[in-house]
């Protein structure tokens, strides 16, 4: 590879990371008003999982880093009422909990994507585009179980807390965001067609 083509790869990818940036922060931004209960649903999956396909398992830990440093900044400045619960809690496993759910859910992706695709880019998409909410969520619950039992009480309302957990946050939370991800794959898939035939 010459060095010119070497320099064009390196800034197709910069731009295509940071139209995937901007993208991620918008959706994540619009998601802090589409909530369950205290919990807002992620939109920002799909374009994680979509980067991840494209660039690595590299780049979808840092489009899951930057979906998660979104949900720090509405944590933090209430923008996201669950999130300032558990901000104000624990800051410090806050940023844990939000850091490691989104990087995971985008280098699993990643990963996942670039050992299924060589056989079927289908079937890397649909399991990159499940694996990636049911990294996300399930962190995010064992967080709230292991760190902010508290918080989880308050949520439940009085409800039995793993019912809370199974109905609410598993259910309906999970669901949409799996739900969102498994209609968007077949773009998806279309998506990373183009981008191969470029």
């Amino acid at each position: 590879m010459s060095t010119a083509t070497s320099s064009l790869t390196k800034t197709q990818r910069m731009v295509g990371l940071a139209i995937f940036t901007a993208v991620i922060i918008v959706l994540q931004l619009v998601a802090t008003f589409v909530k369950v209960g205290p919990i807002s649903i992620t939109l920002t999956l799909v374009p994680i999982v979509v980067g991840a396909a494209v660039y690595g398992k590299g780049a979808g830990a840092y489009l899951g880093g930057v979906f998660s440093v979104v949900v720090l900044i509405c944590c933090i400045t209430g923008a996201d009422a669950g999130g300032a619960m558990i901000w104000n809690a624990n800051p410090f496993l806050c940023i844990l909990v939000c850091m490691v759910k989104g990087v995971a859910a985008g280098f699993v992706a990643g990963l996942v994507y670039r050992l299924i695709a060589p056989k079927s880019v289908i079937g890397g998409t649909a399991v990159a585009a499940v694996l990636s909410p049911i990294v996300n969520t399930g962190i995010f619950c064992l967080g709230l179980i292991l760190f902010f039992r508290p918080v989880l009480i308050s949520w439940a309302g009085g409800t039995d807390v793993l019912y809370y957990i199974i109905f609410s946050l598993l259910g309906i939370n999970f669901l949409v965001e799996l739900g969102v991800n498994i209609v968007l794959s077949p773009i998806v898939v279309r998506i990373l067609k183009a981008v191969k035939a470029a």
